[in-house]
């Protein structure tokens, strides 16, 4: 069903938005892993709300349970189900909502298929939901510590709206990151960002921008032919996050600005082992990790949430007019950040046990 991800390293999420609360099913995990709530916990805190001025300022702790799969602090093998409550569910903020539809949200298309939807926050198409995600990752993360220690997945804000960050993937660093509140990667550019950010929301408007992602340390030979492509699998990934409207890896769409000898990657030996000398493949080549860093960026769309007043039309099929309610982030990129690097490591985390299943290596 359209709930679950991944093959080996398979998960299942569940809740909406202003339900009981959300979280996720997690399948394939091998046992024997050290893991704690506390451990979850600090990658759900950097997705959760309220965590700055620049964010949505819903009151939720988002804090975890896990509820099986877990026993004295190692994972058992056996499914891991973790659950984090909704505390500051606030449904009557969405009334209106559930007779009119919000422009560029989910709501008619979800009428449009099941014939009934949880109007409330969004109810399943919020991002509430990938909670689920971030929890399950930050066990895969777990896994892969083990498994291949110098893997490494770092994501950082690298443009909002016309402003643009300067990055080098080789060399930005976690600290960097997290030590400002739009989780950017050019110092330079956090207070621009953060004023933007500002000015659009009393302007009662949104902003989008691009995320862009490394991963250093990736052992060559994860992905597969034709329809398991490694790139192919994190394109759905990230698009199926709320608010994406578009991936590029490697060169991206500027590639196509380049002539094949400017573009190819040449190989050469470096300690006996194969490297290539550019990256324009971003990692990835024939589907198929090769060894370098995999680099990529994702496009978020300005939130569709506005608390200026929209044409729309009712369920009823009535022409009408719509103001947006309730607590809503004008720019989802810096707690959107951690939940990019969440799906990394759950695409990274199935490709490599896939691999180990099918080569033994």
């Amino acid at each position: 069903m359209a709930n679950i991800f991944g093959k080996l390293y398979q998960i299942s999420t569940f809740g909406e938005s202003h339900g009981g609360g959300v979280g996720v099913v997690i399948d394939g995990c091998p046992p024997g892993i050290e893991i704690s709530e506390e451990i979850i916990q600090k990658d759900l805190d950097r997705r959760r709300p309220g965590q700055s001025e620049i964010v949505t300022p819903r009151n939720e702790a988002d804090a975890c349970e896990i509820l099986s799969g877990v026993h004295e602090g190692k994972t058992l093998g056996t499914p891991i189900a973790i659950l984090v409550r909704n505390k500051d569910a606030r449904p009557s903020a969405y009334d209106e909502m559930a007779l009119k539809y919000r422009p560029s949200h989910a709501d008619y298309t979800y009428d449009a298929k099941f014939g009934h939807r949880n109007p409330n926050g969004g109810g399943r198409s919020s991002a509430r939901e990938t909670i689920g995600r971030v929890a399950a990752a930050a066990i895969a993360k777990q896994v892969l510590k083990q498994l291949a220690p110098e893997l490494e997945v770092l994501s950082w804000v690298a443009s909002i709206k016309d402003l643009k960050g300067t990055v080098d993937p080789a060399t930005v660093s976690s600290e960097t990151i997290e030590g400002n509140i739009v989780r950017t990667g050019d110092p330079a550019m956090v207070e621009p960002m953060i004023e933007l950010i500002k000015a659009t929301r009393s302007d009662g408007n949104s902003v989008g921008g691009t995320i862009e992602t490394v991963v250093r340390g990736c052992p060559p030979g994860l992905g597969a032919p034709v329809f398991d492509r490694l790139e192919a699998d994190l394109a759905k990934a990230m698009l199926s996050l709320p608010a994406t409207k578009g991936f590029e890896v490697g060169s991206g769409f500027s590639g196509t600005l380049l002539t094949g000898r400017e573009h190819n990657d040449p190989f050469y030996l470096e300690n006996d082992q194969i490297r290539t000398r550019t990256n324009n493949s971003g990692g990835v080549q024939g589907g198929i990790s090769n060894g370098e860093n995999i680099l990529f960026r994702v496009a978020f769309k300005p939130t569709a949430t506005i608390m200026t007043s929209q044409e729309t039309v009712s369920s009823a099929k009535e022409e009408t007019e719509l103001k947006g309610k309730g607590r809503h982030d004008a720019c989802v990129l810096p707690r959107a950040v951690p939940i990019v690097e969440a799906m990394t490591y759950l695409v990274v985390i199935d490709h490599f046990l896939r691999q180990r299943a099918q080569c033994g290596a």
